[in-house]
């Protein structure tokens, strides 16, 4: 069946009043009487019908509401879903997209410091055989002696070992000069330069020693490097991220609020979660259900938030803990005062009414409202509306016209 509010033209909060009229406005608009070049006409005054059989009844209207809710909750969840699976999959992309840059980025310099290095070797290749053909011959033993091994060049080329210590802190040739001075015992002098190997260690020792901090391979430096930063990034990416929070409606009555009835709500995914009724809650209260909302791929579960709506109920409205009601009394009661009986949700009480009431007064009746947190309830506020008689009186006209015109004292 379509939406009976739609096919009357009223709004969701509409009273019986003005469902009566819209319809009896349709009704008279869409009769087949009046409409017989129109094969629909028939049909769409049947609709308009059976919508006002739905909505005159309130047990019926009632159930439809809260059919309706449930249904536009669902869409609403799916939509959200949707939404959240659609962000998911973007911040996904983008992290493979920044993954696959750093990456790139990384193996560029890796390339670039390789290409200086190589012409930093070249470079340096260059000047030693310069400074050998400019030597002289009686330093010739002596350079023979002090001249560097491929190990030594590589590792001193890398910046590692002491060699590429001084190269990368020292002066050029600061190493050469240290090294080329005649000594007696044709060796290194013994007070050597702090950084130099004791003359006393072997070549075997000194390249042990050296190679113990030899560095891998430049394309190893570079994966190595890249490893390095793939671990930083997962050891410091927070936990997963947590799906956002799905919102749904609960439709509760009264009744469920003061026997704290639990309520069910069901999900798009088509789960059906029960929700506990406490001490405290009134309408529009939100209750957080943990882990029990969206389930996205790479994402933590989320909350499901559940907002309490009360039924529509002609007796009562709901005003945070307290219910209000509409009590309609005779004329002759409020001028005179009286005693009334009042709905309650337990049942008739007596309310009095004190003489000279009008309809902007109220009378407060304590502990008959909805519970509270502390296990107290809230108050049952009575208001009045003033009514005539069914007939008019005519000895009730003729006071009010004294009145009005001053007719007497």
């Amino acid at each position: 069946m379509r939406d009976p509010y739609s096919l009357l033209g009223v709004k969701r909060d509409a009273g019986p009043d003005e469902i009566k009229a819209a319809w009896r406005s349709k009704a008279k608009s869409l009769h087949p009487d009046h409409n017989q070049d129109d094969p629909m006409a028939a049909k769409r005054f049947s609709e308009v019908g059976q919508a006002y059989e739905v909505l005159k009844d309130p047990e019926r209207r009632r159930r439809f509401d809260k059919r309706y809710e449930t249904a536009q909750t669902i869409l609403q969840q799916r939509e959200a879903a949707r939404q959240a699976e659609e962000r998911a999959k973007a911040a996904r992309a983008n992290a493979e997209k920044v993954m696959e840059e750093l990456a790139r980025a990384n193996a560029q310099r890796a390339q670039a410091q390789a290409q200086a290095q190589a012409q930093q070797s070249q470079s340096h290749s260059q000047a030693q055989q310069q400074a050998k053909s400019q030597a002289k011959p009686q330093q010739g033993a002596q350079s023979a002696n002090t001249s560097e091994s491929a190990e030594d060049m590589v590792e001193r080329i890398f910046g590692n070992g002491p060699a590429g210590a001084q190269a990368a802190g020292a002066k050029p040739g600061a190493r050469n000069a240290s090294t080329s001075r005649p000594q007696p015992n044709g060796g290194r002098d013994a007070s050597a330069e702090d950084g130099d190997t004791d003359a006393d260690a072997s070549p075997a020792d000194t390249h042990a020693n050296d190679a113990s901090k030899a560095p891998l391979p430049l394309p190893l430096q570079a994966i190595e490097l890249i490893s390095s930063l793939m671990r930083r990034i997962r050891g410091e990416v927070p936990p997963p991220e947590k799906a956002p929070d799905l919102a749904v409606i609960a439709t509760v009555t009264l009744e469920d609020l003061v026997s704290l009835n639990p309520t069910y709500v069901t999900l798009a995914d088509e789960r059906e979660v029960r929700v506990n009724l406490e001490a405290g809650m009134t309408d529009g209260q939100q209750i957080r259900l943990k882990g029990q909302g969206l389930r996205l791929p790479g994402m933590q579960r989320g909350d499901l938030v559940v907002t309490l709506s009360v039924a529509r109920d002609e007796r009562f409205h709901v005003e945070g803990h307290d219910l209000h009601t509409v009590l309609k009394i005779k004329l002759e009661d409020a001028v005179l005062g009286g005693e009334a009986q009042v709905e309650t949700l337990g049942g008739s009480v007596p309310v009095s009414i004190p003489a000279w009431t009008g309809s902007d007064q109220i009378a407060r009746v304590p502990g008959l409202g909805l519970l509270k947190e502390d296990g107290e309830r809230g108050d049952l506020i009575v208001e009045f509306r003033v009514l005539l008689w069914e007939k008019p009186d005519d000895k009730v006209i003729d006071l009010m016209r004294h009145m009005r015109y001053g007719l007497y004292v």
